[in-house]
């Protein structure tokens, strides 16, 4: 099977990569947590591929909060009306007036007299403001910023975030959710700062029925399979997969965390190949050897639109249904 490119600019995932649970390999162990199961305690890490993901992630972060009886603290410069992946789904300036949300400019939240960032002005804004929405009876509080403006200031930035774990890990009602565009950080630096938190937050999955699993990607634009395909869940594959071929004329498949997948299934990946526009791909990453094994022996990677990616898949525990 011929093999495609897959390099992207410090991708994050090929920086640390995760065993099944969310522990990290070869460094701190962390846990991985969809948006959508985040707790209070967790200072949670998100370092997004481009717009789409942040929205994805952020966006129902803030929403979930604010329909919940939680407060949102958001320190940015973006005007509350264009915050990532709101939309129009909810009236913002409603809960600005009710102080559900806060909005904080960064000069109001962490930046000195000079205009430059002080660490410690960071941290007295997050403590007042959790102790504050424990006093107006929230039962809860949500915290996000995006310090990609602070790249230039690694040393400042690993500071906070260091100060800021410190104070939501211990607490029973406050949560945090760090953003980083890691397209424009440095390898070390997007580990350096990784290694500063307890949770890899991700975007809720596309499907998940309690035997398979799937998750958006989007460094490379794809989905990633977990747990087992079997086929009573061939029609939730293809739907998925369909939805994200119409976007993008390569999409990759990530298979590490695959542990089953009969024939039928790998038919149907080739069958949605096949249908790709010319010149359109539909990448196979991580493959177990037992998968590569049976495509390569009933020929199916001679079909046009179907490729071999990067990786190989972890250690074999079930193989493919013969």
């Amino acid at each position: 099977m011929r093999r495609a490119s897959t390099t992207s600019p410090a991708a994050y995932a090929d920086q640390i990569r995760l065993e099944p649970g969310g522990h990290a390999m070869g460094t701190s162990w962390v846990a991985e947590r969809s948006v959508g199961a985040i707790l209070p305690g967790d200072h949670g890490w998100l370092a997004y591929s481009g717009p789409e993901e942040r929205g994805r992630v952020i966006g129902p972060f803030v929403h979930e909060g604010l329909l919940t009886g939680e407060k949102v603290v958001y320190v940015t410069d973006t005007p509350a009306g264009r915050l990532p992946g709101l939309g129009h789904r909810i009236d913002v300036h409603d809960h600005l007036r009710a102080g559900r949300l806060r909005v904080i400019s960064r000069e109001d939240a962490c930046l000195d007299r000079s205009g430059a960032f002080e660490p410690a002005r960071m941290l007295d804004t997050v403590e007042r403001e959790i102790g504050e929405a424990f006093g107006q009876g929230f039962r809860a509080v949500r915290l996000t910023t995006d310090y990609t403006w602070l790249l230039d200031e690694p040393g400042r930035m690993l500071g906070c975030e260091h100060r800021l774990g410190g104070a939501v890990a211990p607490s029973t009602m406050a949560m945090a959710i760090c953003q980083i565009d890691r397209r424009a950080c440095p390898p070390d630096q997007l580990i350096a700062l990784r290694d500063l938190h307890e949770v890899l937050v991700e975007v809720d999955p596309e499907f998940d029925d309690g035997v398979l699993r799937m998750v958006r990607t989007f460094a490379p634009a794809g989905l990633r399979l977990e747990g087992e395909l079997d086929a009573t869940r061939h029609g939730a594959v293809a739907a998925r997969l369909a939805q994200v071929m119409a976007r993008h004329g390569g999409v990759h498949l990530d298979l590490s965390r695959l542990g089953f997948i009969d024939l039928g299934g790998l038919d149907l990946l080739a069958r949605l190949a096949a249908r790709l526009p010319a010149g359109g791909t539909l990448v196979l990453d991580h493959l177990r050897p037992s998968v590569l094994s049976v495509i390569e022996t009933v020929g199916w990677h001679r079909l046009p639109g179907l490729v071999r990616g990067a990786g190989r898949g972890l250690p074999e525990t079930e193989g493919i249904a013969r």
